[in-house]
Parts: C-alpha cells; structure tokens; sequence
C-alpha cells in the first residue's frame, strides 16, 4: 500500500486553512498545520476541530522556524494560506503587512529550497484578486483572467503582488512546482467576523435573536465576485495535482454588491427592508476602495475541471444559517 501524501499548510488556523485541512484528511493526507505562538488563542479550537491535524509552531518572519517545519512535516506539498489578509488593517499596519503577506512567502519558499525539496515539494502561493485591484479594467464585462494587469489598491494587494511575483521567479529560476492562485472573494462559515459578509451574517442573527439592535458598516455599493470558500479549496488541491505549475484565476464570473448581500441575509430572517438596521459608520471607510472585482474562472475549468458548487443566494443562506445556529447555542448555554 502506498504512503499516504504529506501536506504542511501555512494558516490553518484560518478559514481556508480549515476547509484546505478537512478536504486533505477526507483524500487520506497526513495533514501538518504552522501555528503562530504557543499561546495561540486558536490553539485549542483548532485541536478541538481538527485532531487529524500535527500543529507546528512557527511563523512566516522566522525563517528558522519555516525550515523547522518543512523538515518536520517532510511535506510533498505546501499550502501557503498565511499572511495579514484583511484589507482594511492593512492601511494601518503596512509594515506588519510587507513583512508577514510578502516576505513572509519568501521565507516559505527559501524554506523548502535550502532543506533541498526544490525537485520533489510542490508549493501553493495564495495570491488574490485584490492585486487588480479594481483599476486597469482591460477586459469590461468578462472579467479579470490571468493575463490582466496589476494595480493593486491596497498595502495588503501590494504585498501579496510581492508574493505572487516571488512565488512565479523561484518557479522559473529553479525549476520548483510553484503554483499560485489568484481566488476572488470567497466566505463562508469560518469567515472572520471583521470581514463583512460574516460580519453581515452574524450581525443579523444576532438582530434576530434580540441581542443586538443594529449593524454599522462602511460604503455598500462595492461589488465583488463571492464564492463558497469550501469549494475555493479544492481548486488550490487541484493546482498542485496539475501536470506543469501555473496560475489560476478561481472565481464565479458575476458580482453582487454589498447591499445585495444584506438584502438577501435580512431576508432569511424575514426582514425585507434593512434599511433601518443599518447604520453607516465614517470609520469603516477605506483611503482607496476597489469598485469592482470580477474574475474570468475559465482557464481553471478547462484546465483543472474546476466548478464551483455554491451560488451566491446559497452562500448567504449557508452563512446565516451558520450563524443563527451558532448564536442560538450561545444565547442557551
């Protein structure tokens, strides 16, 4: 019988990092996880969740420790998912952002080329649509494909733009199986709550269940391209199961705007004007926002045979489903 594959992933304390870790222990992996600290407040959810797991403490600005990891986990594959992902902290902690989103791949692929993997470990690089970041548009209507421009609009798009440049020179300048996806807005259950589709869902459930009289939020006419992060995941296993590394643009190819979310998640609880629920708050504003994002998943379906499964009204209806659920078990404890 064959050894089963090993996989390190990067982040798996996230929501990607937790969907990526289910999907590879269903497909018979041995799964390793980097974890920050050893007071991680994620720690013990994490076990408690995902006991298949091995978690390794380490962090993307030690490159000791990133060296530690991949010896340790011995991995045929690396999931880099890990990086100061929200846009918004971004602005206020642009350092933080360069060292940990952009160095913080370096140090993850000199990791596995100094512990001499380069031939036989195959890295993933998270990258993100927010690298177009709204700007440049060359292709109205069809959406952002792998050859559109860069403009990110943001220091946490600047960064990952670092890594996905790095991820694509060590692939050409020595011969590692690198690829990077470059995924579209994707939620889900395990969003964090300052990110606002599940910022959105929890905030209604708790309306719903009276523990909160309203949301407050910033502009609501943006619009991005949202998928299911469940189904996100197995585009990233897909890329590296691939025959040649590449990039690919996973997406669902239409955009709804914030409002439109809102709509549809007060309607799960019965309210069709949220208007009076919602309040806006100036802090929530960004210094430079991205109008549109909406990205052109073809190459990944023809090439990878990629599909997503969950439509927009079913992600919202999952998340707050989720959430409802979750409040109601808190409110009963």
């Amino acid at each position: 019988m064959a050894a089963s594959k090993r996989a390190l992933i990067t982040g798996v304390t996230g929501q990607d990092g937790g969907h990526l870790a289910e999907l590879l222990h269903a497909k018979g992996y041995e799964v390793f996880g980097l974890i920050r600290g050893q007071n991680n407040p994620r720690k013990e959810a994490t076990v408690a969740e995902f006991p298949y797991v091995t978690l390794i403490e380490g962090d993307l600005i030690d490159p000791t420790s990133l060296v530690r990891a991949v010896e340790v986990s011995d991995a045929d594959e690396v999931y880099n998912l890990a990086a100061i992902s929200h846009v918004g902290y971004s602005f206020k902690n642009p350092t933080l952002t360069a060292d940990v989103t952009a160095k913080g791949v370096l140090n993850v692929l000199e990791a596995v080329r100094i512990t001499g993997r380069a031939e036989r470990t195959k890295v993933y690089q998270a990258s993100t649509s927010e690298m177009f970041g709204g700007l440049d548009y060359n292709r109205p209507g069809a959406g952002y494909n792998e050859n559109s421009l860069f403009h990110p609009r943001s220091p946490y798009g600047v960064a990952k733009l670092y890594g996905h440049w790095i991820a694509k020179n060590y692939r050409e300048s020595y011969g590692m199986f690198v690829s990077c996806g470059i995924l579209f807005n994707h939620e889900g259950e395990r969003r964090g709550v300052e990110f606002v589709t599940r910022k959105i869902t929890h905030a209604v459930a708790r309306i719903k269940l009276g523990l909160q009289p309203n949301i407050e939020l910033g502009d609501l006419w943006p619009k991005r391209d949202w998928g299911y992060a469940g189904d996100y995941v197995e585009g990233m296993w897909r890329m590296l199961q691939h025959s040649t590394p590449d990039d690919f643009v996973l997406a669902t190819g239409e955009t709804h705007s914030i409002e439109e979310f809102l709509t549809l998640a007060f309607a799960e609880i019965g309210i069709d004007d949220w208007r009076p629920y919602v309040v806006q708050n100036p802090a929530f504003l960004r210094p430079a926002e991205v109008d549109i994002l909406l990205g052109d998943p073809s190459k990944a379906e023809n090439e990878l045979g990629w599909r997503r499964e969950v439509d927009f009204p079913g992600l919202v209806k999952l998340m707050v489903a989720h959430d409802l659920a979750e409040q109601g078990r808190l409110q009963n404890r």
